[in-house]
């Protein structure tokens, strides 16, 4: 019979022995990590050359090529409003050498409006890496056609006139109508809703007055403000836009409202977290400097970066609030 003594020494050497056959994983681990990257990285580009997201991708890449030595090779796959780019992502090999970009449409806004046609999991099929940048969003109106000068005295006239009033968007189930509709939920308002198949002929009519108001990119929008055609009421993100910053932000003045376009960078769920993190902190590196700042403005964009922990947990409430929000407001894909 045993003693509790030569128990606990069984145990300890059982212990013992588990602990080390796990060793030569951790350290094959880190010994990755450590020699990472030995070879061309691939980086998924959901969208065409030429956009704002294509040229995030591409300081991205240019960054940790000169950074590392090794070519980081830019692969545009668009199509399916950036979900065929990245649900090949979602499949590819988990190793570190292959990695994307991912964003709110095809990880939020497209598999909360339409689950069954995502051939993906949004959030567990990656592992998040770093949020790269934000697309400022600009609540405008015809200037002719709407008397109010601040964000209070619009929704006062909303209020005044429930449902006579029409807003415009790039399309049903697009960021921008959802960014309509989540600012009618919060703010107990009602409008028509007219969808357009892209944002340029939405401006024409907003231009025209045949809509009134939109939440537009202001990359777009803040042109024609500057001309004295719309006018500028407030601005949805997390910060004052660098282009107005006197501005206010929509979430200070309606409560609830927290909606910002936005792109990050991701791999395949399984990627090793040392090597997810060792490209996190080389992207969030070059993200702080003064050049990422003028690059990503210089775009229309907000420079981001997050952690992959903070990163990951942000997909997951993003998805849900979409679900939430799409579900309040009825909306159908088109």
């Amino acid at each position: 019979m045993k003693t509790v003594s030569s128990k606990r020494k069984a145990l300890l050497s059982f212990l013992a022995g588990v602990a080390f056959v796990g060793l030569p994983a951790v350290a094959s681990a880190q010994d990755a990590a450590a020699s990472y990257p030995n070879k061309p990285i691939r980086l998924i580009v959901p969208f065409a050359p030429g956009g704002a997201a294509d040229a995030m991708g591409r300081l991205v890449a240019e960054h940790l090529q000169s950074k590392w030595g090794q070519p980081v090779v830019i692969d545009n796959k668009p199509g399916a409003g950036s979900a065929l780019g990245v649900g090949l992502l979602a499949k590819a090999p988990n190793d570190g050498y292959t990695i994307g970009m991912g964003n709110i449409a095809a990880n939020a806004i497209n598999p909360a409006l339409q689950p069954a046609l995502t051939n993906y999991q949004p959030v567990t099929d990656f592992s998040a890496v770093t949020m790269l940048g934000v697309t400022p969003l600009v609540l405008v109106v015809n200037a002719e056609k709407v008397p109010a000068k601040t964000l209070p005295e619009f929704i006062a006239f909303l209020k005044a006139n429930p449902g006579k009033l029409a807003y415009g968007s790039s399309g049903s189930g697009t960021s921008l109508h959802i960014a309509m509709e989540l600012f009618l939920q919060k703010t107990g308002t009602k409008m028509l809703h007219v969808p357009y198949k892209g944002s340029a002929p939405m401006m024409t009519d907003l231009l025209g007055g045949q809509v009134v108001v939109a939440i537009d990119a202001a990359t777009t929008s803040w042109p024609q403000v500057q001309a004295g055609k719309l006018r500028a009421l407030a601005v949805a993100g997390s910060e004052k836009a660098f282009f107005a910053p006197d501005l206010p932000l929509l979430s200070d003045q309606v409560a609830g409202f927290d909606m910002k376009p936005w792109h990050g960078l991701l791999a395949p769920a399984g990627t090793p977290p040392a090597i997810v993190n060792k490209i996190s902190q080389e992207v969030r590196a070059f993200l702080r400097t003064p050049e990422a700042q003028a690059k990503f403005q210089d775009k229309g964009i907000v420079r981001a970066g997050s952690s992959p922990q903070e990163f990951q947990s942000f997909m997951a409430k993003e998805l849900e609030m979409y679900k939430k929000i799409i579900a309040d407001a009825g909306i159908k894909p088109e």
